[in-house]
């Protein structure tokens, strides 16, 4: 079984007195004639060569979200397998470290039209409702950890 390593972030912004994280809706494939339910993601991708998962993140996030951020603290590693949907459809064993990220600069959904092949869009969502939006649920619990982060240091 093939293996990947990946990294991305919880990007936080409190705006108003609430916080919110930055999201990805990821490009697919639509599948002729039927009706799908819109995929949220937190940003994230594989770790290139010679790079750490940090700058991973970083990276991603601002390839993905347009975003700049800096990194507060490292919230949780998931793990899965999964079974490629093109090429040689082999299962992948797959690592993503996420980390807890803070808004620094940049425009959600600012990303290159080359980008735009991944991400169909990138935008703000409050944090409490991101629990229950996202897709996956490895990433649901990654969320629960940025919300638990925050109730014992507020002011990250």
């Amino acid at each position: 079984m093939q293996r990947e390593i990946s990294a991305g972030g919880v990007v936080l912004r409190r705006k108003a007195g609430n916080w919110s994280i930055a999201v990805i809706e990821p490009q697919r494939e639509a599948m002729a004639g039927r009706k799908e339910k819109m995929l949220l993601a937190l940003p994230k991708g594989l770790v290139d060569a010679g790079e750490t998962a940090e700058q991973t993140a970083l990276r991603e996030v601002q390839e993905e979200t347009g975003l700049t951020a800096a990194i507060i603290a490292k919230l949780a590693e998931i793990r899965y397998v999964y079974v490629r949907s093109w090429g040689d459809r082999q299962r992948v064993f797959k690592i993503v470290s996420f980390y807890l990220l803070r808004y620094k600069s940049g425009r959600i959904d600012d990303v290159s039209a080359a980008m735009r092949v991944e991400v169909k869009r990138a935008r703000w969502l409050a944090l409490h409702q991101a629990a229950k939006d996202l897709s996956y649920g490895g990433e649901r619990e990654v969320v629960q950890k940025a919300q638990q982060y925050l109730r014992t240091h507020p002011d990250p």
